[in-house]
């Protein structure tokens, strides 16, 4: 046995090192090191206790044949002086099911400032000739040696080999990896024992480890290797590999909505010699005002010495203190802007969970740095790293990275809170910065901030979303020269074309204000009209209805003019979990929902997985073409484990007052959908339930050219635009490629949209539409002019498509339904838009 201390900056590490120790399990090596702990007094016998309670908490097993046992926090009082105790185990211990340790590296700290030799232990992993010399020799200095080398940061392009078990998958999240879908990633990695690694070109990173994630720089289209190491290693890549395709839907959700929110106002239109600073749109909308330059001081962080206990204490409790306001933050924005944009909070939080951020300050203030320079040097290098990656996701989860260190800094060093900023004036202004952290955009007073232009950042940054949520017209990345403009000017920000026009005269003025007050005008009479029905002048009457997930969307829906769900998306309550909603649960959820909608009506879609929604705890098996694989009433009559308990819940729903209608997703043939009747007819019998009607969702060409036969047995018809748009066309309508191309008002589509319509008519099926033209004004005249009677959109459209069908009569619908049947293109139906 050899003991050693060693100096590491100012933190003396006694180091005990055994050589050939033979144990059956777990708890005997505990035991052993614990022994050793105790004979060096370095701590009391009861640690081993706590190292042993530590092992039900989390997975100490390191990597490679390391296991790094250690107690739990509160018994840090059990530690006499800071030590590890090293027993090499040549012939292996299993620490965990499929996990063998040859080296069991037991620390006792009373601080965090052990984790530099933590870093060293990480490099190690990288060297598998050294970790095998290290495993059988019999130098114990050789092993103190290799362990107490100083640790130099891994290349940045340094690739580490794939685990041996490993997938395949393609990136198709429309805005890359970022921060928001990669913390899910790192949630369900981390409830593995597994080590899982993830692999992008030559760049590898910890799926367990949000910044080395975000790091590898992966963009839409990218070729990801995921692997993994463990007893759990199979169900590990299952279940990430299902996650990852299962946030796909949401992901390009986001980005279809950006983009339309985007387009759905149309520009100003300026002078051709106004001079304007051209970014990127990041929130809609256009305002006159003053600038107001939001100048932040390059923070002057002093190197103040102290010890690495004192430091590691101090790192330590602004860590916890941030994390607190982080969480205080999170459920107030959730109050005032949403769930979604709370995250962004959640987010942050993980950021300060990231062991490469925390191992990195540790270690410079290892090398003798105070506290609070050490740890503005290590933020500032992850998100240099991050910002030099070329994109602009990434770059601005940098800006994000930047705001929370600086919360962090500010509870190290409070005094520096004050150094940073000029004060806002006491009046309305365009704000202009050169960027804004999230934080900064969460705290604007908006009874005075009009607008925000920054010279940095994109339009899918955290910034853009959350001034999105607040209503503020904004553009981004508009380069350094936005700061140049002077304090008071007078500017025109167009937040839906992404310019700032500087040196305005009064004409450019007033002619901006009358766009400003025609658009407030036209947004005004929609809003205050929305709760009116959708009336066409000669008094049909088209029902609209919303498409929403859960019963606390019920009340915006209603307050936007919705006179019912038109479409409840059951599969929301499967994505994004890891377990399968009970039925217990599902009924709760779809009784509460028609409760909420008062007695309108609900449409309810049975589990529609499949395709680009996956949901992890499923476990379904991968195809190679998943959009035409296993998915909607496919997989509900291949299982029955489904189906059954949803159709129960339902059917208990109907029985204790719910009112709804079932319907089912991508039906392609009558056979499917008299199975699925005849389900649900023995479910409502044994349960003794009321009926309810029974729908077939039109989503492929089969169902619309059967739409006859179908509506003999069906109650009503609800067409799936989305999907009949890719199905006729031949286009996945995720593919970036094509996106353009797969227009819903290609005339192929339109005409298999009348074959529905006049095939419902025989048999008293009416016909609704729930897919995205639905909530396009244009689009929605078209489908009315069809024979569509029920249409169901984003509620945030129904103001506007309200007010578009009661500007014109049925036949004047028709008439415009007619022309688009007889248009050779998409684009020459879109262009009838102006001959309405």
């Amino acid at each position: 046995m050899l003991v050693t201390k060693q100096t590491n900056g100012e933190l003396d590490l006694v180091q005990i090192v055994q050589l050939n120790v033979s144990a059956t399990d777990k708890e005997t090596v505990i035991e052993q090191a614990t022994q050793l702990l105790v004979e060096n007094n370095c701590v009391d016998p009861a640690f081993a206790q706590s190292m042993k309670q530590r092992e039900t908490r989390a997975n100490t097993f390191l990597g490679r044949g390391i296991a790094i046992p250690h107690g739990i926090a509160e018994d840090r009082h059990l530690i006499k002086q800071d030590a590890v105790a090293i027993l090499q185990i040549p012939q292996g211990v299993e620490w965990n099911p499929g996990q063998i340790a040859y080296m069991v590296v037991a620390i006792a700290a009373q601080t965090d400032g052990h984790i530099t030799f933590l870093q060293t232990l990480t490099g190690l992993l990288q060297n598998d000739e050294q970790l095998q010399q290290l495993f059988k020799t019999d130098d114990e200095q050789l092993i103190v040696t290799s362990l107490n080398n100083s640790s130099e940061e891994t290349e940045e392009n340094e690739v580490l080999p794939d685990f041996a078990k490993k997938i395949e998958w393609t990136l198709d999240y429309p805005n890359g990896l970022h921060a928001r879908p990669a913390t899910k990633w790192i949630e369900t990695a981390r409830q593995f024992h597994s080590s899982i690694r993830i692999r992008h070109a030559d760049k590898t990173a910890d799926a367990k480890n949000l910044i080395a994630l975000l790091r590898l720089g992966v963009r839409e289209g990218a070729s990801l290797i995921v692997s993994a190491e463990g007893a759990d290693a199979d169900k590990a890549l299952s279940v990430m590999h299902t996650l990852m395709k299962s946030l796909s839907a949401q992901e390009k959700a986001d980005a279809e909505l950006a983009l339309k929110r985007q387009k759905s106002s149309p520009s100003w239109q300026a002078r051709e010699d106004l001079a304007a600073i051209i970014g990127a749109s990041a929130a809609p909308g256009m305002v006159v005002g003053q600038v107001y330059r939001k100048i932040t001081h390059t923070l002057e962080v002093p190197d103040e010495t102290g010890s690495l206990s004192d430091n590691a204490s101090r790192l330590h409790r602004a860590l916890k203190e941030t994390k607190a306001q982080l969480q205080i933050l999170s459920q107030e924005t959730e109050q005032q802007l949403g769930k979604q944009e709370a995250k962004i909070f959640l987010a942050h939080i993980e950021l300060l969970n990231d062991t490469d951020l925390i191992t990195l300050v540790c270690q410079i203030m290892a090398d003798g740095h105070g506290v609070a320079w050490a740890w503005n040097t290590g933020v500032e290098r992850m998100a240099n790293r991050l910002s030099a990656l070329g994109n602009p996701v990434l770059a601005a989860r940098a800006t994000d990275l930047r705001d929370v260190g600086n919360r962090v800094l500010f509870h190290i060093a409070p005094e520096l809170s004050n150094t940073t900023e000029t004060a806002c004036p006491n009046h309305p202004y365009i704000l202009i910065s050169d960027d804004l952290t999230p934080s900064d955009t969460a705290a604007l007073d908006i009874t005075k901030v009009i607008g925000l232009a920054t010279a940095d950042g994109g339009p899918t940054s955290h910034t853009a979303i959350l001034a999105r949520t607040l209503g503020l017209p904004a553009l981004v990345g508009g380069g350094q020269g936005l700061l140049d403009i002077a304090n008071g000017s007078q500017v025109i920000l167009d937040g839906t074309a992404g310019r700032i026009y500087i040196d305005p005269n009064d004409d450019d003025i007033n002619s901006a204000q009358e766009w400003i007050t025609k658009l407030q005008a036209q947004q005004a009479k929609e809003a205050e009209t929305r709760q009116l029905p959708a009336k066409t002048t000669d008094g049909t009457h088209i029902l609209i209805g919303a498409n929403i997930n859960l019963p606390d969307q019920v009340a915006e829906a209603i307050s936007e003019g919705a006179e019912g769900v038109g479409l409840m998306r059951t599969e929301f309550l499967y994505l994004e979990r890891n377990d399968e909603p009970s039925e217990d649960e599902q009924y709760e959820t779809y009784l509460a929902m028609s409760k909420n909608l008062e007695g309108r009506e609900l449409i309810v879609r049975t589990l529609d997985i499949g395709g680009d929604k996956q949901a992890p705890q499923l476990a379904l098996p991968q195809e190679d073409n998943p959009f035409l694989g296993v998915r909607g009433s496919r997989l509900l009559l291949r299982r029955a484990d489904l189906l059954q308990p949803q159709l129960r819940a339902l059917y208990r729903a109907l029985k204790d007052g719910a009112k709804l209608s079932i319907m089912f997703p991508m039906v392609t043939s009558v056979t499917e959908f008299l199975k699925l009747r005849a389900i649900c007819e023995d479910v409502r019998e044994s349960m003794a339930a009321p009926s309810c009607p029974i729908g077939v969702m039109i989503e492929v060409p089969a169902a619309a050219l059967e739409a006859k036969t179908l509506a003999k047995h069906a109650d009503f018809f609800s067409i799936g635009t989305n999907d009949l748009t890719q199905y006729c066309l031949a286009m996945d309508r995720q593919n970036p490629t094509l996106a353009a191309e797969a227009d819903s008002l290609h005339p192929a589509v339109l005409k298999l949209i009348k074959l529905t319509v006049d095939g419902a008519e025989d048999h008293n099926c009416w016909v609704g539409a729930c897919g995205g033209i639905a909530g396009d004004p244009h689009g929605a005249a078209i489908l009315s002019g069809l024979g569509v009677t029920e249409l169901s959109m984003s509620p945030l459209d129904i103001p506007a498509v309200k007010a578009r069908l009661r500007q014109s009569s049925k036949d004047e619908l028709k008439a415009l339904a007619q022309k688009a049947l007889e248009a050779e293109t998409s684009e020459a139906v879109r262009q009838l838009k102006g001959a309405e």
